[in-house]
C-alpha cells in the first residue's frame, strides 16, 4: 500500500494525542521503521520518541554511519523525530544517533524495530512485515470462542536454542541453532506425539546475551535473529497452528538491561525507566525498571503485547517477574525504595498497567491467555479489574511447586511427616486460576533436573518421578513441564547445549517418556481432568489423611460422566491388599498404572467391581494390589 505523499501524515496529530495518553494500541505501525513510498520513490520511513534529545539523526550502512548525513525533524512538541529516505531498503542496518543536551552522541537501536542484527552486533535491521502470509484462520476463529479455564492446557516449555542443535559436522558456520523453520517441523511432531496442547517459548524477543535466556530484552518488537527473520518466526507460529498447537511467549515488561544500545537513558536521561534510582533500578539484577506512570512507556509495553498477539498470532504471554512489578520494595533493602503516596509498598502505577493491559487484551483478542508468574500471595491476580483484580487469565502456582518439590525430594521414610505439603494446595486452589508449573527455573543453578531431585537409586528415581507426574496431572490446575524433564534428563538445563536426546536409546528413559505421553493424552481427552480446575465440582478427596502410608486418593469429576479415581503411593512399600472406598457399584476400569502406563484399549483394561465393604467413609470399596511407588487411575 502506498503511503500518503505528505510525509507529515505518516504520524498524525491524532497519533501523537493517543500516544501521549497511552492508548495508541497500534503505535508500532507508526514508530520504528516502515516501508514507504513518497513522490514515487520507495524507501523507509523512520520515527523515534526521544523528547529530551537536542537532535536525532539516522545512521547506517547506507550513509557510512555519518551522524550529519540524515538529520531527523521533530514533530511539534511531541518528542517524536521522523525522516523518510529512499537510500535505504529492506534488510539494512541502522541506528539512531541521539545528541543529548550535554552534546554527547548516543548510538541507539530502534525500540520499535522489527528485526535486529545477530549478536554480538547491536544494530537494528529494516524489515517489511507485510510479506507475512497466514493460513491459520480456522485456528484463530476457534481461539476467539474458547473458554480457556474450561479447556485442557498442557504446556511444553522450550528454549529453541538448546532444544536441538546442529552438530559441527552438519553445519560449518558459527551458529549451530535450528532455524525457526527447521525447529517447527521437529518440535510439532514431538509435541503432537507427546500430547501437549501448547508450547511456551523462552527468549524470542531480541536480546544481546545468550546467558540471560532472553530475560534482558533490547528488541521488544523483534523476534530474535538467532533463529531467522520475522517472516520465519511468523511461519513457525502458522505451522504450529496448522498442527493444532498453541504458541505462548515469555514476555518481560518488568525490567530491561543497561546495554548502551538499548533503552537505558535512551535520549541522554531516564526515559523508559523511572528517574529516581530507588524506583528505576533493580539492585540485585543490575537492570532498569520501566516507568509505568509515563503514558508513552506504558503504551510501548501494552502495544507490544498486542503486537505479538495480533501481528504474530501468538496465543498467550507468560508475564515474567510480576511480583517485582507489584512491590516497590521487591529485592530491595531499607533506603533502596520509595513508598507510594499512601505510604505502602505497592506500585500503584504497575497495578493500573496490568488492569489496562489485561482489559484491552481480552477486548481485542478473546481467547488469548495472559499468564502471571507471580510468587506472592497478592490477591485476585486472575479476578477481573471490575472485581478489584488484575485481570490475568492464569497465575503460575509457585506455592504448589515449592511444596510439591520439597516433598518429592524427601527420603520416602520422612514423607509421612510432611504429608500436608501435598494437600495444602487444596485449601486455596479455587482462589486463583492456577497453572501447575515445573519450569526451567527449577532445573538450573544446582537445583538438579527433575529425575535427579528424586531420592533413591536408579530405578527408584524413575518410579518416584512417575508417581509425581501422575499426582500433578490429577491435581486441579493447568500444567506446564520444561523440556527434557518428560524423558528424565539427568543433567541440569544448559542453554549452551542441546538436550541429552541420546538418553532415549535407554529403556528406562523410553519408558518414562511413553508414560508421560500417556498421562498427557489421558488429561487432554477427558473433560473431568480439566473442565473444573477452579471449583469443588471437579475434585473430591477420598483419603487425604493416610500419612503413615504416604498414599493419596482422590476423584476428578465431570457432569458429562467419565469420572476418575487416582491412587498414588509415594513409598517403596507395596500394599498387596490395598482397599480404597468408592461411592457407587459401577465398574472401575484401571486405565493407567506404573508399569503399563496408559491402556491402549479400554476394552483390554482390567475392571474392578466394587464390593459392599465400607472404606474411607464410603459404603463400597475396591481392593487391588498397590505396588511400591504404585499408581492406579480408574475410570468409572
Amino acid at each position: 500500500m502506498e503511503m500518503k505523499q505528505n510525509r507529515n501524515n505518516f504520524i498524525t496529530e491524532v497519533d501523537r494525542y493517543l500516544f501521549g495518553n497511552g492508548t495508541h494500541y497500534e503505535i508500532y505501525e507508526k514508530l520504528g521503521a516502515h516501508p514507504a513510498k513518497v513522490k514515487g520513490k520507495k524507501g523507509f520511513y523512520f520515527a523515534v520518541w526521544a523528547p529530551h534529545a537536542a537532535a536525532v539523526s539516522l545512521v547506517g550502512d547506507f550513509n557510512s554511519w555519518d551522524v550529519d548525513d540524515c538529520p531527523m525533524r521533530q514533530l511539534a512538541d511531541s518528542g517524536i523525530y521522523e525522516v523518510f529516505t529512499d537510500r535505504i531498503g529492506e534488510h539494512e542496518l541502522y541506528k539512531y544517533a541521539i545528541t543529548t543536551q550535554s552534546g554527547k552522541i548516543l548510538f541507539k537501536a530502534d525500540p520499535y524495530a522489527n528485526a535486529a542484527e545477530l549478536r554480538p552486533g547491536t544494530a537494528s535491521v529494516t524489515a517489511d512485515l507485510s510479506r507475512i502470509r497466514w493460513t491459520d484462520q480456522k485456528w484463530m476463529n476457534d481461539r476467539s470462542k474458547k473458554n480457556l479455564s474450561q479447556s485442557p492446557l498442557s504446556i511444553y516449555e522450550v528454549h529453541l536454542g538448546s532444544w536441538r542443535r546442529h552438530s559441527d559436522e552438519d553445519r560449518q558456520e558459527s551458529s549451530c541453532f535450528y532455524t525457526y523453520r527447521e525447529a517447527a517441523k521437529e518440535l510439532a511432531d514431538y509435541v503432537r506425539k507427546m500430547g501437549y496442547t501448547h508450547i511456551e517459548l523462552i527468549g524470542i524477543a531480541e536480546h544481546p546475551y545468550d546467558g540471560s535466556w532472553g530475560y534482558q530484552v533490547t528488541g521488544y518488537y523483534a523476534p530474535t535473529s538467532r533463529y531467522g527473520s520475522p517472516e520465519d518466526f511468523a511461519w513457525f507460529v502458522n505451522f504450529m497452528h496448522n498442527k493444532g498447537i498453541g504458541v505462548i511467549l515469555d514476555w518481560v515488561p518488568a525490567h530491561f538491561p543497561r546495554d548502551s544500545h538499548g533503552l537505558a537513558e535512551f535520549d541522554g536521561s531516564p526515559l523508559y525507566e523511572y528517574a529516581d534510582s530507588r524506583k528505576g533500578e533493580h539492585p540485585d539484577w543490575g537492570t532498569k525498571i520501566f516507568d509505568y506512570s509515563r503514558h508513552e512507556v506504558s503504551n510501548f509495553l501494552i502495544a507490544n503485547a498486542l503486537f505479538w498477539t495480533e501481528k504474530f498470532h501468538v496465543d498467550g504471554l507468560r508475564v515474567d517477574a510480576v511480583a517485582s512489578m507489584l512491590y516497590l520494595d521487591y529485592g530491595k533493602q531499607d533506603g533502596q525504595w520509595v513508598p507510594n503516596i499512601y505510604g505502602g509498598n505497592e506500585n500503584l502505577e504497575a497495578i493500573e498497567f496490568f488492569k489496562h493491559l489485561n482489559s484491552i487484551m481480552q477486548k481485542r483478542n478473546p481467547g488469548v491467555a495472559v499468564i502471571a508468574e507471580e510468587s506472592t500471595a497478592w490477591p485476585k491476580v486472575t479476578a477481573s479489574p471490575e472485581e478489584g483484580g488484575l485481570g490475568f487469565t492464569f497465575k503460575w502456582n509457585m506455592g504448589w511447586m515449592h511444596d510439591f518439590l520439597e516433598y518429592m525430594k524427601l527420603d520416602p521414610y520422612f514423607r509421612k511427616y510432611n504429608h500436608n505439603k501435598m494437600t495444602f494446595s487444596m485449601t486455596y486452589f479455587t482462589s486463583e486460576k492456577f497453572i501447575l508449573v515445573l519450569s526451567h527455573d527449577e532445573v538450573v543453578h544446582l537445583k538438579c533436573s527433575m529425575i535427579n531431585k528424586m531420592p533413591g537409586l536408579y530405578d527408584d528415581k524413575f518410579s518416584n518421578l512417575k508417581v509425581a507426574y501422575t499426582y500433578m496431572i490429577g491435581h486441579p490446575g493447568k500444567k506446564l513441564l520444561f523440556m527434557g524433564q518428560d524423558f528424565g534428563q539427568w543433567n541440569e538445563w544448559n542453554e549452551e547445549t542441546q538436550l541429552d536426546w541420546y538418553l532415549l536409546k535407554e529403556e528406562k528413559h523410553q519408558d518414562l517418556q511413553k508414560f508421560v505421553s500417556g498421562l498427557l493424552k489421558l488429561y487432554k481427552s477427558n473433560h473431568a481432568l480439566y473442565a473444573h480446575d477452579y471449583d469443588w465440582d471437579g475434585f473430591e478427596w477420598v483419603n487425604c489423611n493416610d500419612g503413615d502410608r504416604s498414599i493419596f486418593s482422590f476423584i476428578r469429576k465431570s457432569e458429562r460422566g467419565g469420572n476418575f479415581l487416582f491412587v498414588c503411593n509415594f513409598t517403596p512399600v507395596a500394599r498387596e491388599d490395598y482397599r480404597v472406598g468408592v461411592s457407587c457399584r459401577r465398574k472401575h476400569t484401571l486405565l493407567l498404572d506404573e508399569t503399563s502406563g496408559l491402556a491402549e484399549r479400554l476394552s483390554a483394561a482390567p475392571a474392578y467391581k466394587p464390593e459392599a465393604v465400607p472404606c474411607d467413609g464410603r459404603p463400597y470399596s475396591i481392593a487391588f494390589p498397590l505396588k511400591a511407588y504404585g499408581i492406579a487411575v480408574f475410570r468409572f
